[in-house]
């Protein structure tokens, strides 16, 4: 069984998306859960002030875990 897919989730892609020109493993955080996870829409950033919204199949999308990097980390 695959884990629950939720908004602010960080995934990655395991399959290109050439139609927004990301590659397969480019990561990103999903913003909206269409139809009981069957798709999602998910934020991909590109540079520090750019960024690209697609809607993903679940089959194509890994939940990413673990916890999120902070600097002050010691």
């Amino acid at each position: 069984m695959t884990d629950p897919i939720c908004e602010y989730d960080m995934v990655a892609l395991l399959a290109d998306l050439p139609e927004f020109n990301l590659p397969a493993g480019q990561t990103g955080a999903v913003v909206f859960v269409h139809d009981g996870e069957k798709a999602f829409e998910v934020e991909f950033p590109l540079t520090p002030r750019k960024s690209v919204v697609a809607t993903v199949d679940r089959s194509n999308l890994l939940k990413l875990k673990g916890e999120p990097y902070s600097r002050t980390a010691v």
